[in-house]
């Protein structure tokens, strides 16, 4: 699918963007798109590493902030995740909307964020924000959990969970992406979610099997 084929559907101050760095869109993300992507839709993408998720979440949270549905916030994980995306996302749309980081003092309600339309964040960062009651979270419209197989996780994964189960009770038009590159039990995550299921094989690069033992790789 080309991008242009998408391009009365997004917002063209977004679209302008994206022309100058892709032409072609990528499996999961045409798939996406078919699913209802750009009409709200809840989603679960399960596809490689660099197979194009970021941008699928990108599309969601720029078409509702540009057309002033509402606030994205993009969870993730780790600080230093949270501080790449911020760089990446403020370089290419810091143009079109205020983008803010916040992974700091989990005591600190952050009022400032109010005035800001795309929120990075941890998954600790976003439940003490909620539990402080920030005025602003009703303003959110999109949601993304980035390495959302985390669920499963014993440390992290209690504190995702109730994140997005208070997310969903709070927010009833909030439209949720979950993204991930391995999830062993899609479907049920995705009923969870309420979401349709994306799944791709598709990666940039080949994927090459082998051992190596002695010296040598024996590919397979």
């Amino acid at each position: 699918m080309e991008l242009r084929s998408i391009e009365s559907d997004i917002p063209k101050e977004l679209y302008d963007i994206l022309e100058k760095e892709i032409t072609q869109l990528r499996p999961a993300q045409e798939k996406s798109i078919k699913k209802g992507l750009l009409d709200g839709k809840n989603l679960l993408v399960c596809t490689p590493t660099a197979s194009g998720k970021t941008l699928i979440a990108e599309l969601a949270a720029l078409k509702s902030i540009i057309e002033g549905k509402g606030k994205a916030v993009y969870i993730v994980p780790l600080k230093a995740l949270a501080s790449e995306k911020y760089k990446d996302f403020k370089r290419r749309y810091g143009k079109i909307a205020k983008i803010a980081l916040s992974i700091g003092d989990i005591d600190n309600s952050d009022p400032y964020l109010a005035e800001y339309d795309l929120i990075i964040v941890t998954a600790e960062k976003m439940d003490s924000l909620l539990r402080h009651h920030a005025p602003w979270v009703s303003s959110i419209k999109t949601v993304i959990a980035d390495e959302i197989h985390l669920l499963n996780d014993p440390e992290r994964g209690p504190t995702l969970e109730i994140l997005i189960t208070i997310l969903k009770q709070l927010l009833k038009d909030v439209q949720i992406i979950g993204l991930s590159a391995t999830i062993g039990n899609a479907e049920e995550l995705a009923e969870w979610l309420d979401a349709d299921l994306i799944v791709d094989e598709w990666r940039p690069v080949k994927l090459h099997k082998g051992i190596y033992y002695d010296g040598k790789i024996e590919f397979y």
